[in-house]
């Protein structure tokens, strides 16, 4: 059993079983789902998440989902719920469970107590009949006909269940409230995921020197400054005006085709028309425009003014890349 044919063999096994009993959740989406994603976006509160075990951990990644997503939520497991963490419960939050069987002894417990505040409360269960699917207002069936565990009882297939489940409430609530690049940007800043939605080239331009030449400038002093400002290349600038470019690459074509440069100057070896971009422009747009011509390197500009560069190098660092 441990030959590599037989190790994928049953990985292959385990990815067709579950992703049967996902296709499957759609034939028992009903009223229900529509209704508790109608009830949470009405809400005036917080949508509380518990479980116990698998499906408390499940119940945390719904939290995460719904919090970056514009939906905010709290995770409370149900066995601190009952000894003193239900007061995480406020006056307008809505209650979803999560358990696979629905009859586990800390959901018996907690589910009276949240009937008793008179809290709105989803059940997200593989057992519409049980104590949790009964008792709440709302029942989303999460049921799955096999574990993907070959005992049937390590919970695999019904916790990959519960998170589809908990996704889909997230992005139907999302989709509702209109929810933008931008809102996800505010709940992103630190991640390149929200990086590539808010940082713009003039945020990584503005930590770079800004080399620079006039057309006359002799090829020594050319140099000079491409060595100085370490981006491997350099505006060449006339009132301010971006009239070319010189890189390292155009040095080395320069010093194959001459023997003697003396008396160079900048306008001999520029390239004329180089790729530009707006400091305002987002720092993605950066990256496209360097991968679709192959460069490393765009002269950023502030309103048809020489405004510094930005770097490939840049884009890695800020995880753009």
């Amino acid at each position: 059993m441990n030959t590599k044919d037989s190790i994928l063999k049953i990985a292959k096994e385990t990815i067709a079983l579950e992703s049967a009993s996902i296709n499957n959740l759609a034939t028992l989406i009903d009223v229900d789902f529509a209704e508790a994603v109608q009830l949470i976006y009405n809400s005036k509160g917080r949508v509380i998440i518990t479980g116990i075990g698998k499906s408390a951990i499940i119940a945390t990644k719904i939290v995460a989902t719904m919090n970056s997503t514009g939906t905010p939520a709290v995770f409370m497991h149900a066995a601190d719920a009952i000894h003193g963490d239900l007061g995480l419960i406020l006056e307008n939050d809505v209650v979803i469970c999560i358990s696979k069987s629905g009859n586990t002894p800390e959901i018996k417990v907690l589910v009276p107590l949240i009937k008793n505040a008179k809290n709105k409360m989803i059940a997200i269960t593989g057992n519409k009949d049980s104590f949790l699917g009964t008792q709440a207002d709302f029942v989303l069936n999460a049921f799955v006909a096999k574990e993907a565990c070959p005992n049937n009882l390590a919970p695999t297939t019904s916790t990959t269940a519960q998170l589809v489940i908990g996704d889909a409430l997230a992005v139907c609530l999302l989709k509702i409230r209109g929810f933008s690049s931008k809102d996800f940007a505010k709940y992103h800043p630190g991640g390149a995921l929200g990086k590539k939605l808010y940082l713009r080239v003039q945020d990584l331009s503005s930590v770079n020197k800004k080399p620079q030449v006039k057309p006359n400038t002799d090829v020594k002093k050319v140099i000079i400054e491409i060595s100085e400002s370490m981006l491997g290349v350099t505006a060449v600038v006339e009132n301010n005006k971006i009239v070319g470019i010189i890189t390292d690459g155009d040095l080395r074509r320069m010093l194959t085709k001459v023997d003697v440069f003396t008396g160079l100057t900048a306008k001999d070896i520029m390239s004329s028309f180089p790729k530009t971009i707006n400091e305002d422009a987002m720092a993605v747009d950066a990256m496209e425009l360097m991968e679709t011509h192959g460069i490393s390197q765009l002269l950023v500009e502030n309103n048809g003014n020489y405004a510094g560069v930005v770097h490939l190098h840049n884009l890695i660092k800020e995880g753009i890349i």
